[in-house]
């Protein structure tokens, strides 16, 4: 059973594994998480030549990270191309 743990654990380590090769690394990491109404440009320029965008991108589909900046878009955005628009409700909106 220890060993289980163990795979489990380093498997999860390598799935994380790329994020020390993102540009947001070496960036303030508020740039990714911009306050309603403020501007998501930086963060988005910033993913634009990102090494590991897309793999950051299905990461955070995957995961369904509601909030910020990954892959280069925001939340809606990754929703859109996922499968759907979620109402506040929960009904998938349609595309």
């Amino acid at each position: 059973m220890t060993t289980t743990l163990f795979t489990s654990c380093d498997t999860a380590f390598e799935e994380l594994s790329w994020r020390a090769d993102g540009l947001c690394a070496q960036t303030d990491p508020d740039a990714f998480f911009p306050s309603q109404g403020e501007s998501a440009r930086d963060a988005k320029r910033i993913c634009a030549g990102c090494g590991v965008r897309q793999r950051c991108l299905e990461y955070a589909i995957a995961k369904d990270e509601r909030f910020g900046i990954w892959g280069g878009l925001s939340g809606r955005e990754r929703r859109r191309i996922s499968g759907g628009d979620r109402s506040p409700g929960g009904a998938a909106t349609p595309r």
